[in-house]
This record gives C-alpha cells, sequence and structure tokens, in this order.
C-alpha cells in the first residue's frame, strides 16, 4: 500500500501535472521505483476530514542535497517557473521553517498511468 504524500502548497501543480521534483526535510527511506499517493493534505486534519489523494507518483531518483543548491531549471521541476532560485529557496525556508543551509531530500518523480485511485477519490485531469 502507497504511502501517503502532502502537496499542499503545489496543489494545482500536481494536477495539472508540471511538477516533477519535491523537496522534502525527510522522507530519506525513499528509493526509485516507490510509489505514493500525492495527496493535498496528509496531516492537521480536523474531526471528520479525510484525505484527499490527487494521483500516484513514482520516485525516479532521490538525492541529498543543501537547500541553497538549487539546479538552474528546478524551479520550474518545482513547479515554480516564476520563481528565481534564490526566492524558492527563501519561500521553503519560510513554509519549512529552516535555514539555506539544510539539507533536504530531492525527489524527482513521473506521474503513475491510470491517475484513477479509487472510484470514491479524486482523479488527476
Amino acid at each position: 500500500m502507497p504511502r501517503n504524500m502532502s502537496f499542499m502548497l503545489t496543489i494545482p501543480q500536481i494536477r495539472d501535472k508540471t511538477k516533477t521534483v519535491t523537496r522534502r526535510l525527510g522522507w530519506w527511506f525513499l528509493k526509485p521505483g516507490d510509489i505514493i499517493n500525492a495527496c493535498e493534505k496528509c496531516q492537521g486534519l480536523k474531526k471528520g476530514e479525510k484525505i484527499k489523494k490527487i494521483c500516484r507518483i513514482r520516485v525516479l531518483h532521490t538525492r541529498k542535497v543543501l537547500l541553497c543548491n538549487m539546479e538552474p531549471l528546478d524551479c520550474v521541476k518545482e513547479g515554480f517557473p516564476g520563481l528565481t532560485e534564490d526566492e524558492f529557496v527563501k519561500m521553503f525556508m519560510r513554509e519549512m521553517k529552516c535555514s539555506r543551509t539544510e539539507f533536504v531530500n530531492r525527489i524527482w518523480f513521473e506521474y503513475v498511468y491510470p491517475y484513477r485511485l479509487a472510484a470514491s477519490t479524486a482523479t488527476c485531469h
């Protein structure tokens, strides 16, 4: 059974499949081939609220990198083509409450077809 990963800050990018890289402060156990449910939100759910799965993704590659060492196209791959590398790092630091010299897990993934997860859950369009 695939684990659930939150994409709360990039729901539109996951839905339109423009995001192919994500940076995490954890998830060090991932390996190529792992399947993950991309979800809207996984923690901090209110009573009665359920996890909303968007689609499934497959891990292609993971790498431990310094947050401040962004590759030139990584903003586009992260789903933020309008941001500079420095703007992305500042946004990540603000959202994740970390420093620019923090090691992060750079996760490259692809979308798994078909997108349908189950009759009662959302699908990618």
